[in-house]
């Protein structure tokens, strides 16, 4: 992946609106996708409808997108509503593995949309400043661009002595994409557990944003709690995602 960059932000957040355009770049109509067809198995339920500062946790993802985005479609299953009660353009059902899920998602995002941003629904504190880190790349021209975060802990291989740490990062969500780019990946019937992994096995350089700590992925109950301790933190603004 590409190195780590630092960006020069919008002095101030993106507006929710279909003819949201960054300045100097009116050909720039992001969609974006969250996926949201995960089982559970890990946490013992559907994540996606469990409450968070009472607020369900795949609301607060489809928030975090619909601030920066023209349309939003939402990958998951029937039980999280219809897309007029999700409040996005579409729901679609997920496939056997993410990658399927992802492609599904695709199939719907109309031809005039130029970038994508695939996100989990189970990062659903993502901040405002990450997401406008990955736009604003994409905006500048990369093709692919993921957040990420430094690793923290001591690291070892599984049968082998420790590594250095310091060579590694964590990759987060949302991921951005340039349209053709990442349908193309998609189409070429590669799986990866990210959609940068699968852009990447085409020798398409990915851009590296960075990311937040607070951004946490919620696989077990432990997740959703401290979720429920950091949502507290949050400013009125991120809160809302506005």
């Amino acid at each position: 992946m590409g190195g780590l960059v630092g960006l020069r932000l919008p002095s101030a957040p993106m507006t929710e609106t279909v003819e949201h355009r960054l300045e100097g770049n009116p050909g720039f109509r992001p969609w974006a996708i969250v996926v949201a067809a995960g089982s559970g198995r890990r946490f013992g339920r559907p994540k996606q409808l469990e409450l968070l500062a009472g607020r369900r946790v795949i609301d607060w993802s489809v928030a975090a997108m619909t601030s920066v985005v023209e349309g939003v479609v939402v990958v998951g299953p029937s039980f999280l509503g219809t897309a007029r009660d999700l409040g996005v353009e579409h729901r679609v059902e997920g496939g056997v593995e993410r990658s399927d899920s992802v492609r599904n998602g695709l199939a719907v995002v109309p031809d005039h949309a130029t970038h994508v941003l695939i996100h989990d629904a189970a990062r659903p504190l993502v901040s405002p400043a990450v997401t406008r880190r990955v736009v604003t790349a994409l905006a500048a021209g990369a093709d692919a661009v993921v957040p990420v975060v430094p690793v923290v802990d001591s690291l070892r291989q599984v049968d082998g002595p420790a590594v250095d740490r310091t060579r590694f990062v964590a990759v987060q969500t949302p991921q951005g994409f340039r349209t053709e780019v990442v349908r193309r990946a998609h189409e070429s019937g590669l799986r990866a557990s990210d959609d940068a992994t699968v852009v990447e096995r085409l020798e398409i350089p990915v851009t590296q944003v960075a990311g937040d700590h607070d951004n946490i992925k919620i696989t077990f109950p432990r997740d959703l709690a401290v979720a429920e301790v950091l949502s507290r933190s949050l400013p009125a603004t991120d809160e809302a995602h506005a």
